[in-house]
């Protein structure tokens, strides 16, 4: 046989066997195609084509782990997709083992509840689904997933109570679950989480009840409560020596005595307007180098406003509507 006719039949076995040069481990491919198929070949996935390397960042929000020599997708981002009609979030997700952070976002047309086969990725470290219409409880079968770093479930149709198993996630450090329909009160097992957790948004939900005194424990780096139907006394949010940075708790039912509160020494956004909190301004405030956000308008406060930090810089509009407060930017008090 001829070197030339040698050339040709490597030529033409090379390019029946493109699987040799990919790095995509064909049976990630195999799921990221079943998953297109769930999802009804939406354009957006057009790039998930079965004759190209799913590894080669032309698959659209397909990522895979180049550390190891075993090419893994670790990160899937299904954001912005293009769906005809309704569709649940497809289950074939669970057959990527190796995923790490999971993105279903922007897609109104993804509905129906979280499929339980999302326990089979047993080393996810985040998941987020925002901006769909996923509906039904936050699915208890989540706290088996013992790598869960950061959930947020935010702007969906999510309904039910508060999750009471989140301190079992143990590198837990952050939820957030604003703009759903959860309501109840806030579970005291929220106090008990992981030390690593910082970061708690609940707003936009129709939570009542008081804020268990657990959450006491917490050092916060944000919190944001508000637009719910939460009462009492928020003051163990606050802390001169905790690094909370963000406290929103506007439009809400609390009523306590403000000016005992012992204000973060790092905040720069402080939101508590449309309550009932009566007293003073804490004088801590006037510490505060760096307050991008200030409103405590709508409430029951007295009292002139202490001076100093940033407190004479904020419109007189973020004051307005309490019982008496007084002094600059607000009209001067009354000397009797």
């Amino acid at each position: 046989m001829s070197h030339l006719s040698i050339l040709f039949l490597l030529l033409v076995a090379l390019s029946f066997t493109p699987a040799l040069s990919e790095l995509c481990n064909p049976l990630d491919k195999q799921a990221l195609l079943q998953i297109k198929r769930e999802l009804g070949n939406p354009t957006n996935l057009s790039s998930w084509n079965p004759k190209t390397d799913c590894c080669n960042n032309n698959w659209v929000g397909v990522s895979c782990d180049t550390v190891t020599p075993t090419y893994r997708v670790d990160n899937l981002d299904l954001s912005e997709i293009y769906l005809t009609k309704p569709y649940p979030i497809p289950p074939s997700i669970g057959n990527l083992p190796y995923l790490k952070f999971l993105f279903i976002t922007n897609s109104p047309n993804i509905v129906g509840t979280i499929p339980t086969t999302i326990t089979k990725l047993t080393k996810l470290r985040e998941l987020y689904i925002r901006y769909t219409s996923v509906s039904g409880q936050i699915p208890h079968f989540l706290s088996q997933m013992k790598t869960l770093q950061f959930l947020e479930f935010s702007n969906c149709k999510l309904s039910g109570n508060l999750p009471t198993w989140l301190p079992s996630l143990p590198d837990l450090y952050g939820v957030a679950f604003d703009n759903n329909r959860i309501s109840g009160a806030i579970p005291d097992s929220f106090g008990f989480v992981s030390k690593r957790f910082g970061y708690m948004t609940l707003s936009g939900n129709r939570l009542s009840g008081k804020i268990p005194s657990s959450l006491g424990k917490l050092d916060l780096k944000t919190v944001d409560l508000s637009r719910n139907k939460l009462e009492g006394d928020a003051s163990v949010l606050f802390g001169s020596e905790k690094r909370t940075e963000m406290i929103y708790l506007a439009h809400n039912l609390f009523a306590f005595d403000f000016g005992k509160v012992r204000v973060p020494k790092v905040l720069d956004s402080l939101d508590v307007g449309h309550n009932r909190l009566y007293g003073t301004l804490p004088k801590g405030l006037t510490s505060l180098k760096n307050l991008y956000r200030f409103d405590v308008s709508y409430n029951k406060l007295c009292g002139e406003i202490p001076r100093g930090g940033k407190l004479q810089e904020i419109d007189e509009s973020f004051y307005a509507n309490n019982k008496c407060l007084c002094g600059s930017p607000l009209p001067s008090c009354k000397r009797f």
